[in-house]
């Protein structure tokens, strides 16, 4: 959301490097720089044969694609995936299979060819690479500026959700991600970084504190959208961390 933000903004700006350690992630953003008519195309062929099922026939066509998505990792199927599934979550075992359950929706927009097409423009700015984070530091110089938006830090053992890929983030990648965020504090570079807010939970949980002693750390309001409990959703405090 913050390079679609910006690409469209700043049109000065001509060149991104977005990084993620999800392939499934990369190979779809690709497809839609490279070639959005098929995808376009293949989507609206699978949106045609969903939207026409009852409801039982639907939950059965949604776990045939997931199925297949975990064969072939086709960029359609994830985004009808996406569009379909429970919460519009991705997580994924440690098979690296996508496992999220259906999503029970009446009307689900799976084929929006208009944003389709708006964001494979943007894309042409960019370079999509699928690698650590760690490996963006040949690309960053003092007139960089850095975005990070981590799977966050679960704010209790319960509350866990890391697994963004098969490898989950855990505590010593985050620790990792703030040692690489003084790194390129110490070429010059501008770094804005947002994670979760352990004081939601614990007052006494100073972990952001201790591992960005000496940054600008933010607080603000987000809205949780994915949660077993409908009730725990809403506003939360979060936080930005930053440089400058």
């Amino acid at each position: 959301a913050v390079f679609f933000y910006i690409a469209q903004r700043y049109e000065s700006i001509k060149r991104f490097y977005l990084f993620d350690i999800n392939p499934d992630l990369v190979n779809c953003y690709n497809a839609i720089r490279g070639n959005v008519e098929l995808l376009i195309d293949e989507l609206e062929i699978i949106e045609k044969k969903f939207l026409k099922k009852d409801r039982s026939a639907r939950k059965e066509f949604y776990y045939r694609v997931r199925k297949e998505f975990n064969s072939d990792r086709a960029p359609a199927k994830l985004i009808f995936l996406n569009k379909t599934c429970y919460n519009g979550l991705y997580r994924v075992n440690r098979k690296d299979e996508f496992n999220v359950p259906f999503g029970d929706y009446k009307n689900p927009k799976i084929c929006d060819a208009e944003n389709l097409l708006t964001v494979s423009v943007l894309l042409q700015k960019a370079e999509i690479i699928c690698a650590d984070f760690e490996k963006s530091d040949k690309y960053i110089d003092d007139k960089t500026f850095v975005y990070f938006d981590p799977p966050y830090r679960p704010l209790s053992p319960t509350a866990s959700f890391t697994s963004y890929s098969k490898d989950n983030f855990d505590e010593a990648k985050q620790i990792r991600l703030a040692r690489f965020c003084r790194h390129i504090h110490g070429k010059g570079a501008k770094f804005l970084l947002s994670n979760s807010d352990p004081k939601n939970e614990d007052p006494k949980d100073s972990f952001f504190d201790e591992h960005y002693n000496g940054f600008i750390i933010d607080m603000v309001k987000a809205t949780r959208a994915i949660n077993c409990k409908a009730a725990c959703r809403g506003q939360i405090n979060e936080l930005l961390i930053f440089n400058y």
